[in-house]
């Protein structure tokens, strides 16, 4: 994981908070995202995690089937 580019590290953080904040909302209902930035950023701010989540399982795939060039 310490080969992770810029953009790595900001895919991982937000897929961190986006899952603590679901997790959250699924144990006591309080959606910490929304509470601070409004219905609207807070949806904007979703689509974004969701992103980096995407962009985190393409790294996993590369990680996993990169083959070396030698």
């Amino acid at each position: 994981m310490k080969d992770l580019d810029l953009y790595g590290w900001i895919a991982l953080i937000l897929v961190l908070i986006g899952g603590i904040n679901r997790g959250l909302v699924g144990l006591f209902n309080v959606n910490i995202v929304t509470g601070i930035f409004g219905v609207m950023l807070g949806r904007l701010i979703f689509i974004v995690v969701g992103v980096a989540a995407v962009y985190m399982c393409y790294l996993i795939y590369l990680a996993k089937y990169k083959k070396p060039l030698v």
